[in-house]
């Protein structure tokens, strides 16, 4: 079992930056990938960037490559988003995830979920 809490969401405004951690106990952390997701208001949840166990490995949505950046810590037992460049699309619940080593990009990979931490920007 892996319990993930997220922090960091708030009201912004558009340009801002903004940066989302998730913290991690139980199991190993570095045996799982990590991903973040979000959920947009009446939306399907939809994946924004993920890491693999290493850190060596990142992948990311295209809607956000470039002002985006994930991160992890595994000493910590944490990863981060880093969000550059705000826009108001990108107002939704995030949600951090733990699964395969290599991370992957649907959600249907990830079997351990944190409870979100919403993120709302206005222009």
């Amino acid at each position: 079992q892996v319990r993930l809490v997220e922090s960091g969401g708030g009201l912004m405004q558009a340009g801002d930056s903004l940066r989302l951690s998730c913290a991690a106990s139980g199991r190993t952390f570095s045996a799982y990938g990590m991903g973040w997701f979000r959920q947009p208001p009446g939306q399907e949840r939809e994946f924004v960037a993920a890491i693999n166990w290493s850190g060596g490995s990142t992948f990311y949505a295209h809607s956000v490559k470039g002002r985006f950046t994930i991160s992890r810590d595994n000493a910590k037992n944490t990863v981060s988003l880093q969000m550059n460049s705000l826009k108001p699309e990108v107002t939704a619940a995030y949600y951090c995830a733990a699964g395969p080593p290599n991370a992957g990009v649907a959600v249907t990979q990830y079997s351990y979920w944190g409870q979100g931490t919403q993120v709302t920007v206005s222009s």
